[in-house]
């Protein structure tokens, strides 16, 4: 179950990203002004911001099995559609369709691991999940460029599309919502991933009863106690997910423009801070998990990995700006985006931590501040070179955002939990 979200993640980021790659090509054929681009580059964000929520509670309703599968073809048909696009226009509404089918994947992934994962293994979930969608952002460039080099831009978007499709299959075929549902899993192996309490495969009768009072549960959303435990989150998420667009947009236009790097060479060092955020996804989460088996602490657990993250992109972004050397400012900056990937995967645990059973509605809560930084963040940062002509500016308003969410990190408390009541949820429930 973790290895096929683990490929969602991947084929997921590859569609977010391939436009990134493509874009400066895509800029010269079409003609496309900086703030154009930006606009282009944004427009998968607002459907993204707008369904994180929606998202999050359909998979809570309906299960993530079923919500999961309708997404992936939402957005495998915005990717394939993208490369038969001939215009500004028809750009702007095929990635308005990825980022509908995008939007809900992450919280409708989260919810999936509601019933799958004891607390002590969900910040490595989380963290190796994202480490795949990193390894599918540092693979996408090569990928893309051989395809383009060869055939086109056009026929990268049809083919990682495709791609997307073939995943829904694989996710339709494997994937049940519950363990005791799924024909793979023994009592045993039910027995270690629910507790000594756990039922053994039930009956038909006891799992259709049992799928009522689920369903009668899933109806009762608390959405003022989620809303009240989860925007300091969705903040810090902001402040998160507004460097992280700028890596994911900008980053190939950066140094193609600011750093003199050759179409050729800039594969290779779009890939390097990408490749380094594979390790510390998982290395965030991992960390965050040991510290709280060995403390028992989660909000230390939870806290720390997020100061550290947002604190140290910020500490190496600061000197990538301001050094003169092309090859030194792409060490600092995959040095910034592994630190910032520390905490990705300890923002994404939270809504399990804090909300259990609704962790999709959480998670799309907390997710919408990441959503709302893509729309505003590559336009903002367009903007801004086209009136100042550099890209000093716009990558020091990402380097306050950072100091920024380090502070609020130091407030978030993951033991405000939430039962099904709406009430606090005891440890032991979530």
């Amino acid at each position: 179950m973790l290895f096929v979200v683990c490929l969602m993640y991947f084929v997921a980021y590859v569609d977010r990203v391939n436009i990134s790659v493509a874009g400066p090509l895509m800029r010269r054929d079409l003609g496309l002004t900086p703030i154009q681009l930006g606009i282009l580059f944004s427009a998968f964000a607002y459907p993204y911001a707008a369904m994180q929520i929606a998202g999050g509670w359909a998979a809570d309703r309906f299960g993530p099995r079923l919500v999961l599968a309708a997404l992936s073809l939402v957005w495998a048909a915005g990717t394939i559609l993208t490369g038969l696009s001939w215009g500004i226009a028809t750009l702007v509404a095929c990635r308005l369709l990825v980022g509908v089918g995008e939007g809900g994947a992450f919280p409708a992934a989260t919810r999936a691991f509601t019933w799958w994962l004891p607390i002590g293994e969900r910040g490595f979930a989380q963290g190796i999940t994202h480490s795949f969608a990193r390894l599918g952002g540092a693979v996408t460039p090569p990928i893309v460029l051989a395809i383009v080099s060869r055939y086109g831009w056009r026929a990268a978007f049809v083919v990682l599309g495709a791609a997307s499709a073939g995943w829904t299959i694989l996710w339709a075929t494997t994937f049940r919502n519950r363990p005791e549902d799924h024909p793979w899993v023994s009592p045993a192996e039910l027995i270690a991933i629910r507790g000594a309490a756990a039922p053994a495969h039930a009956s038909g009768a006891t799992r259709r009863a049992e799928a009522r009072l689920d369903a009668s549960e899933r109806r009762r959303t608390p959405w003022r106690q989620i809303v009240r435990r989860m925007w300091l989150a969705t903040a810090v998420d902001f402040c998160y997910g507004w460097s992280l667009w700028v890596f994911l947009t900008w980053l190939p236009s950066y140094l193609s423009d600011a750093r003199g790097f050759a179409i050729e060479e800039m594969a290779l060092a779009t890939m390097l801070p990408f490749l380094a955020g594979v390790v510390s996804d998982t290395l965030g989460g991992v960390v965050s998990d040991a510290i709280y088996r060995r403390t028992g602490n989660l909000r230390l657990a939870r806290r720390a990995l997020l100061v550290a993250g947002l604190g140290g992109a910020f500490a190496f972004l600061v000197p990538a700006i301001a050094t003169a050397s092309a090859i030194r400012a792409v060490s600092l900056l995959a040095a910034a985006f592994f630190c910032l990937e520390l905490a990705n995967a300890v923002l994404w645990t939270l809504p399990l931590d804090i909300a259990g059973e609704h962790a999709g509605t959480a998670g799309g809560i907390m997710n919408a501040g990441f959503g709302v930084a893509g729309m505003i963040s590559p336009v903002v940062f367009g903007a801004l070179i086209q009136r100042t002509g550099r890209y000093e500016l716009p990558l020091l308003v990402s380097a306050a955002l950072l100091l920024a969410g380090a502070v609020l990190s130091l407030r978030i408390d993951p033991t405000a939990t939430i039962a099904f009541g709406g009430g606090v949820a005891s440890r032991a429930r979530v």
